[in-house]
């Protein structure tokens, strides 16, 4: 059974990713865990005054993140009534990446799934968003979906590489799994600039991939003399991409592509979910 944490703040951007995160896995017996987290401000150091006060908010936060839920709840089995999968609501007062990677440890989850807004999609993430500390900071496998984001089969999903490192089993069984539950095809994109070959190390572990993924529908793409990020557009495009899947180890090259795109050039930021894989 999977067990999938979701992170909401109530707004219309997260219920879009819990949508698409539910249809996504309708199929699979699930265990779903509802998480609202009210920051906890800066330590003022004052005395037991401020503590008292403090206290107070504390319990009035967590009571009304508690009944929000319970209506988040009812919006849910009301829209998207599924038997195999089971909610479980919790309401914290604490650090949000703290509380995120205690709920990951003691829940055993398998699956963050988190909703990215505004017009530069992603890139945002940058500039210190909750889903782009998640992403950064905390190392399980987390599905970022933006708020333009329309849920269907994801059939085609583009894996961009640039050979460089050696793929984790444990990330690859992740994507498989993923490609399997789907009956999806991975399209394996790297981009290369003119007169560029691959080296030793990035041929062995191209045939690592290869080999490991025979039991899957994949293929190899190259895409030659682009800008990255406009190559990934391109080919996002072409093929009609589903879903992107990247290694969050590759951190350059994860980077490029996740925080760094031109708003005027690039779309998939706003329209395609990224699937970003932790060993």
């Amino acid at each position: 059974m999977l067990r999938i944490l979701i992170p909401t703040d109530f707004s219309s951007n997260a219920w879009n990713a819990i949508t698409y995160g539910l249809e996504l896995f309708r199929k699979e017996r699930c265990t779903i865990y509802l998480l609202h987290i009210n920051p906890l401000p800066p330590y003022s150091g004052a005395g037991t005054s401020i503590k008292a006060s403090t206290d107070m908010l504390r319990e009035t936060m967590l009571q009304e993140s508690e009944k929000n839920l319970k209506e988040l709840l009812e919006q849910i089995n009301k829209t998207l009534p599924n038997e195999r999968h089971t909610f479980i609501t919790i309401a914290l007062y604490d650090f949000f990446v703290d509380s995120i990677k205690r709920e990951i440890q003691d829940k055993h989850i398998d699956l963050i799934i988190m909703g990215t807004k505004g017009a530069s999609g992603l890139k945002k993430v940058s500039l210190g968003s909750n889903t782009g500390d998640v992403i950064t900071k905390v190392k399980c496998p987390l599905l970022a979906v933006p708020e333009e984001a329309e849920y269907k089969i994801p059939k085609e999903i583009a894996f961009p590489t640039d050979y460089f490192i050696n793929y984790d089993v444990k990330v690859l069984d992740t994507l498989i799994g993923v490609i399997n539950r789907n009956e999806a095809n991975l399209r394996v994109l790297h981009i290369t600039k003119r007169g560029e070959e691959l080296t030793r190390e990035q041929i062995q572990n191209k045939e690592f991939l290869h080999d490991y993924l025979r039991g899957v529908s994949h293929s190899f793409h190259t895409i030659t003399g682009s800008k990255l990020e406009t190559a990934v557009q391109c080919f996002v495009e072409s093929r009609d991409i589903d879903m992107i899947a990247m290694v969050a180890k590759n951190l350059n090259f994860f980077q490029r592509i996740l925080f760094r795109p031109a708003v005027e050039e690039i779309s998939y930021h706003t329209e395609v979910p990224f699937l970003v894989l932790h060993e």
